[in-house]
């Protein structure tokens, strides 16, 4: 049997965005609302289910579609605007069938054109037959170059 930190992990992948730090990080802040329109393939709907849109601590759940398989993922989310970075909070949803944890994380840097998003996804296997998650992880890069695409196109 494996040790429990041997269940524990971090994915972590860099993606160079070509909107501006700003314009990526608003479309999480400001204009989450407008994400499924952004990556249709990825993410078909997102509801929210307490609080406001836009404020620290929303809560809301998304369906999306993951290796042609459909879920729901229902998180809380923590902004931390002075780092332009979020956390997805996982409350409930499909992931939990394999994972205890599942908290994907975002901090999106500026650079002298463009910006560069940092991916991370912090998560703990339910026994270690679980996979790593690293099918989520893509889900992440797919979901991060769409927006950021979408956000780029809106600003030109």
């Amino acid at each position: 049997m494996a040790s429990p930190e041997a269940l524990h992990g971090r994915l972590q992948k860099d993606i160079d965005l070509k909107s501006s730090a700003d314009q990526y990080y608003r479309m999480w802040r400001k204009e989450s609302h407008k994400i499924p329109t952004a990556t249709t393939q990825n993410i078909q709907a997102v509801a929210l289910h307490e609080g406001d849109w836009h404020d620290h601590g929303a809560i809301k759940i998304w369906n999306y579609t993951v290796e042609g398989k459909s879920g729901t993922f229902k998180e809380k989310v923590e902004f931390d605007d002075a780092n332009m970075t979020f956390t997805l909070h996982g409350i409930e949803g499909d992931v939990y069938d394999e994972y205890k944890v599942y908290r994907p994380i975002c901090k999106v840097v500026p650079k002298s054109k463009g910006s560069v998003a940092k991916l991370a996804l912090e998560y703990e296997r339910v026994n270690e037959d679980t996979p790593i998650p690293n099918k989520y992880m893509d889900f992440f890069v797919s979901m991060t170059q769409d927006i950021d695409a979408h956000a780029y196109a809106a600003s030109t």
